[in-house]
């Protein structure tokens, strides 16, 4: 980790995963299945978490955003889209809402415990597309 990717890690206020990330936590998931088959498990996994709200639902999206409870709130949006059969990506980006500009490396913390979560429902499949 270079001093510039720590710097941002702490002193900036969202996060993100994509494709080539150089924090492996943080790069796309990949997981065996379909986009409506993560939607019907996902969907109910983060309503019934009591430190999740969510705010808005959209299949034709592939987007499910919540605002996230525990601890500072956090807005997170998570992008699930299906690459091939049975293959489907699912992407997250963390916003924490705070007074200051910066949130120490809390929503960059953050999505990897979401994915831990997800893992537990889905079969992950790797992070290489």
């Amino acid at each position: 980790m270079s001093f510039r990717n720590t710097l941002n890690k702490n002193f900036n206020n969202h996060s993100e995963t994509r494709d080539k990330h150089w924090d492996p936590a943080l790069k796309t998931h990949y997981f065996k299945t379909t986009k409506d088959k993560a939607f019907d498990k996902l969907e109910p996994l983060f309503s019934n978490m009591k430190e999740c709200q969510i705010v808005g639902i959209s299949k034709e999206h592939g987007e499910i955003s919540f605002n996230y409870k525990a601890g500072r709130k956090v807005f997170v949006i998570m992008t699930i889209i299906m690459v091939r059969p049975y293959r489907t990506a699912i992407d997250i980006s963390a916003t924490t809402e705070s007074a200051v500009p910066f949130d120490f490396g809390y929503s960059h913390k953050l999505i990897p415990k979401l994915y831990d979560k997800i893992k537990k429902e889905l079969d992950f499949i790797g992070t290489n597309e």
